[in-house]
């Protein structure tokens, strides 16, 4: 076996490939014995339901050796249950698995099960979301987020918070109180601080993906880095668009639609050096240290060319490998949802993107659709995630208008 295929129990799997093979046999018998007028002779739809039955059988034997897989799993559990002074939970569950139980190997085996073969468990009761479908396990998660951060800068820099339920409620210091002077036995004057709140709630994003049977019952094939690495793209577009300018309206607030306007440049499709050293020092010195820039491709290659007084370049590349290229100093991030050079558009931001803030709600649900797309022979698997984004403080990030 496969080493990817470890996990899954080998008579169940040998099993599945055997039934899947002598299923498609059976399709392909009675297609070819289909008469003109779509009628099957006698002998041959005996022959076909011979065949069928043959499927039958099979199918109630991996029902057989799931159920006793299952049975020897529990026992094993509990023989090997240490004896510990850790207080249990009146099921024998220990306490991090009911605060996890998406991290349990026993789930992550039943949900590959689930997703490769349909064999449906008990075990698969503790990630159920509720609208349906299955919690994606812990390892798979972490793959997941691993693809959607490659496809999505925001990710990368933004701050990422993970709710299970409700809107995550964030308060904000929007006026700082001041100390003052005072004479000798003066009053001391009053100032208070004023907060504000900013909220995150859960816009859903889905997408389906679609798989031929034949290709998700060949056991050599990597199911769960192709599922991740696909929804990861999809998703990772999509979010990274809303991060950066979306409305708030059914998906997340972006960055640029919320930060501040540092400076407005003097002509409506010209960038000069010193509109991005306003840019710079429009943000206040406190964000700086970990500020960055973020623009569109083309709107970097115009800078790309922009030169001081000296001659010198306000670009400079990077020497080492991953790190990003600087401008005065900070790194430099590209997306191509951040608008072109246009009057009136927001072309350029720099700040500390730790400001924006990514609510994941209960991570990410996978469901197996079987019926769906059956009539091409297909499986599909539908991915759906909830997520919000918001700039909490908006003087956090400066932008750069165009003209008019």
């Amino acid at each position: 076996m496969n080493n990817k295929n470890e996990h899954l129990n080998f008579p169940i799997v040998e099993l599945a490939e055997q039934r899947t093979k002598l299923w498609n046999e059976a399709k392909a018998f009675l297609a070819s014995k289909r008469r003109e007028d779509n009628s099957v002779a006698a002998e041959d739809t005996a022959a076909y339901r011979e065949m069928v039955a043959v499927v039958d059988g099979l199918d109630e034997q991996i029902q057989l050796l799931e159920e006793q897989h299952a049975r020897d799993t529990k026992q094993r559990t509990i023989r090997n249950q240490p004896l510990v002074s850790t207080p249990m939970p009146k099921n024998n569950i220990p306490y991090n698995v009911l605060a996890n139980p998406c991290g349990t190997k026993q789930y992550s085996d039943a949900f590959w099960n689930v997703i490769r073969w349909k064999i449906v468990t008990n075990d698969l009761n503790t990630g159920v979301d509720s609208q349906g479908g299955y919690l994606v396990p812990n390892e798979f998660n972490d793959h997941i987020v691993q693809s959607l951060e490659e496809h999505n800068i925001m990710r990368q820099l933004a701050r990422v918070i993970h709710t299970s339920h409700g809107d995550l409620q964030i308060p904000i210091s929007a006026a700082n109180g001041t100390a003052a002077w005072v004479d000798e036995a003066g009053a001391i004057p009053t100032s208070d601080t004023e907060f504000g709140q900013v909220v995150l709630g859960a816009h859903k994003i889905g997408t389906i993906i679609k798989v031929s049977a034949e290709l998700l019952n060949d056991a050599a094939f990597p199911i769960e880095p192709f599922l991740a690495g696909d929804f990861g793209r999809r998703i990772g577009s999509l979010e990274e668009e809303a991060f950066i300018v979306g409305n708030g309206v059914k998906k997340p607030t972006g960055v640029l639609t919320t930060a501040q306007v540092g400076v407005t440049t003097a002509d409506a499709d010209m960038i000069t050096f010193d509109e991005v050293m306003d840019l710079y020092h429009s943000l206040k010195p406190a964000y700086r240290n970990k500020a960055v820039f973020i623009a569109n491709d083309m709107t970097i290659k115009a800078i790309r060319q922009l030169k001081d007084s000296n001659g010198r370049f306000l670009w400079n590349p990077s020497l080492a490998e991953g790190t990003p290229d600087t401008i005065l100093g900070r790194p430099v991030y590209i997306s191509s949802f951040v608008p072109t050079i246009a009057a009136g558009a927001k072309v350029m931001a720099f700040g500390d993107f730790s400001y924006y803030w990514i609510g994941d709600r209960q991570g990410r649900t996978f469901d197996r659709l079987n019926e769906l797309f059956s009539a091409t022979d297909q499986v599909g698997f539908k991915a759906t995630q909830r997520v919000d984004g918001k700039l909490v403080l908006p003087e956090a990030v400066k932008v750069m208008v165009m003209g008019t």
